[in-house]
C-alpha cells in the first residue's frame, strides 16, 4: 500500500517535497516511480529510481529541478520540487514496481492516492 502526500499550492518558482510512505517489508526490493496527470492528460511520468543501485531517472521537463530519493529505512521515496512552473500542476502518483526502474505507467503494479500540486502564476 502506498500513500502520498506533501501537495498543495505554491507560487511559480517555489519548491515542494512530496512523500511516498509504503507498507511492508520490501519496500527495498522495489524501484519506486512518480508520475502526473493533469486534467485532460494522460498519466505521464516524472522521475523513478530503481531498487539497489539505485538509479534515478528523470522525465525532460523536470530534468534539473525535480530530485527523486528514497530512505529505506522509514520506506519512503520523496519527490523534491524546485523551480516550480504553472505546468507542473497537477495529480501526483507514486508507483511501484519489482527491481528495475521503468518510465511507462503500465508498467507498474502499485499505485498510491495521488496528490494534488497546484503552482500558480
Amino acid at each position: 500500500q502506498l500513500q502520498a502526500f506533501g501537495g498543495g499550492l505554491v507560487q511559480a518558482g517555489g519548491s515542494l517535497r512530496l512523500s511516498c510512505a509504503a507498507s511492508g517489508r520490501t519496500f527495498s526490493s522495489y524501484a519506486m516511480g512518480w508520475f502526473r496527470q493533469a486534467p485532460g492528460n494522460e498519466r505521464a511520468f516524472v522521475a523513478a529510481v530503481s531498487a539497489s543501485t539505485p538509479s534515478t531517472y528523470y522525465a525532460h521537463s523536470v530534468k534539473g529541478r525535480f530530485a527523486i530519493s528514497r530512505d529505506n529505512a522509514k520506506n519512503t521515496v520523496y519527490l523534491q520540487m524546485n523551480s516550480l512552473k504553472p505546468e507542473d500542476t497537477a495529480v501526483y502518483y507514486c508507483a511501484a514496481r519489482p527491481s528495475l526502474a521503468r518510465t511507462q505507467y503500465f508498467e507498474y503494479d502499485y499505485w498510491g492516492q495521488g496528490t494534488l500540486v497546484t503552482v500558480s502564476s
